[in-house]
């Protein structure tokens, strides 16, 4: 029985009197379910923090074996054919163990199937007679769009299109719910569903029989470290008291009065639990300008720190790079090899060394800022003319002091034009920080994405825009006090 010898990395325990952090996913029906948990920890006298919308399955669930959160909402399904894929699990109880020996606990599933479906506009699937999953096969040219997880998860579409022997060729990934929008516009036909999704009877949507039964269950549960179990018992049988309580209809509706009705999702959890628990939730209102003064705090955290770490870097690297030619060709190239490197991707290469949160963030920020302002800095340094370097010499000025006197003075303009186009970029990246749960402006942008909410987009996306024009505008005041008159004309 090779699944009893799976086993996790090494994780320090938390301190007790430490916050309990509770994950979620980037999806509607995780952050609901999130919420509860994290209302059930505060009431039971524990302070809690919501590490919301954290990306996929992978990220969150190696954040549960690190220590980085304590619990949060998975399936089964998932844990089965993802994260244990060729474990022979044949059914819940031996999903336990499993998880047991990974110092993994999990609740019973709490009453509602969340499987997979594919769906189509109801019109376009009568015109050509569609009614499940292998009318498909005789349609080659329809256009499907799948979340970007299930075009990679064995569960998803490469199981299906074997299963199936589907033979289409235009197939996209896209985030989940920008695809609803898609298939609402006419630019896809077919996309992949959520059982639960609100969605479905918003759009007037066919899910389509899955006639060879590919798709298992996904019965939702929710995970915790076993350090959880040991020190908050009385959490974990608040969490056991959600088992079987939430059936998909339940969980259909509290999806639509967040994504259709607009109501946040703490009181639509709040609101369950009355109902179903008697727990009077006290949720406190999260505000426009709350939310703005959080963000800005974060944003501007993330901004300030890894700015400042690259420029102290990245200058100094400059001035290497202009002095010692093979040095500077292998600075020059490494820098601008971290620059290619796509953002988000550099973003999630620091979670191991890092976890998640601020310092994976401010960590590729930093890197992603060093080649404007060391390409800068070295070439305000070459470009300065032969005879001003000679007549530096020639008065005697010792090596030290050419560079302080005359060189990085004639270079300043160069350099401050690599730390601005550094901030500017800086400043637009750091929203992709929210991602990994550092928060800032790409918080309310993700989620109005999430919840189709152009307010909630705009909320992140305008002060981002404000934020870098004033950073650029401040670097500009500062050259005009630190550059000399003679060289502001130039």
């Amino acid at each position: 029985m090779g699944f009893l010898f799976y086993s996790a990395p090494h994780a320090q325990d938390r301190p007790q009197d430490e916050a309990l952090v509770v994950g979620a996913k980037k999806f509607t029906e995780s952050v609901i379910l999130g919420e509860m948990a994290v209302q059930l920890i505060r009431r039971s006298g524990v302070a809690a923090k919501y590490q919301r919308e954290l990306g996929g399955t992978r990220l969150l669930w190696k954040a549960l074996l690190t220590g980085e959160i304590d619990l949060y909402p998975e399936y089964s399904g998932t844990l089965i054919h993802e994260i244990f894929a060729g474990l022979p699990i044949a059914d819940l109880a031996q999903l336990d163990v499993v998880l047991a020996n990974a110092g993994v606990h999990m609740t019973q599933q709490l009453g509602f199937n969340n499987t997979y479906i594919l769906g189509m506009r109801k019109t376009h699937a009568a015109d050509l007679g569609i009614n499940k999953i292998s009318d498909l096969i005789a349609h080659p040219e329809l256009r499907l769009g799948f979340s970007n997880e299930f075009m990679q998860r064995g569960d998803g579409w490469p199981g299906l299109r074997g299963r199936y022997r589907l033979p289409h060729k235009n197939v996209r990934g896209l985030d989940h719910d920008l695809a609803y929008r898609g298939l609402a516009s006419g630019a896809l036909d077919v996309i992949d569903l959520y059982s639960t999704d609100a969605e479905i009877d918003y759009y007037r949507l066919r899910p389509l029989e899955d006639d060879l039964g590919h798709f298992p269950a996904y019965y939702a549960v929710y995970l915790y470290r076993a350090e959880l179990a040991a020190h908050h018992p009385d959490i974990v049988a608040k969490l056991k008291q959600l088992e079987g309580r939430i059936d998909n209809a339940a969980m259909r509706g509290m999806n639509a009065r967040v994504k259709i009705e607009r109501q946040p999702e703490a009181a639509v959890a709040a609101a369950f639990l009355q109902e179903a628990l008697a727990l009077d939730a006290q949720i406190k209102p999260d505000t426009t300008f709350t939310r703005f003064i959080r963000n800005s705090r974060e944003h501007l955290a993330l901004v300030l720190l890894s700015l400042s770490a690259a420029i102290l870097v990245a200058i100094p690297l400059g001035i290497l790079s202009a002095k010692r030619q093979g040095a500077g060709r292998l600075i020059l190239a490494i820098t601008g090899v971290l620059q290619t490197i796509p953002s988000l991707a550099l973003f999630v290469f620091m979670i191991p060394l890092l976890g998640i949160g601020a310092p994976p963030a401010i960590a590729a920020l930093f890197l992603y800022s060093l080649l404007p302002i060391v390409r800068n800095t070295y070439s305000g340094l070459h470009d300065i003319p032969a005879a001003i370097r000679e007549s530096a010499i020639a008065i005697g000025l010792p090596a030290g002091a050419r560079l302080l006197k005359v060189e990085l003075p004639l270079a300043t303009r160069s350099i401050l034009a690599g730390i601005k186009t550094s901030a500017v970029i800086n400043v637009g990246t750091a929203t992709l920080g929210a991602l990994i749960g550092a928060g800032g402006y790409g918080q309310p942008i993700l989620t109005g994405i999430r919840l189709d909410d152009m307010g909630l987009i705009l909320e992140g996306a305008i002060p981002a825009a404000v934020l870098a024009l004033l950073v650029q505008g401040m670097f500009d005041l500062i050259e005009r006090f630190i550059l000399p008159r003679s060289l502001r004309y130039c």
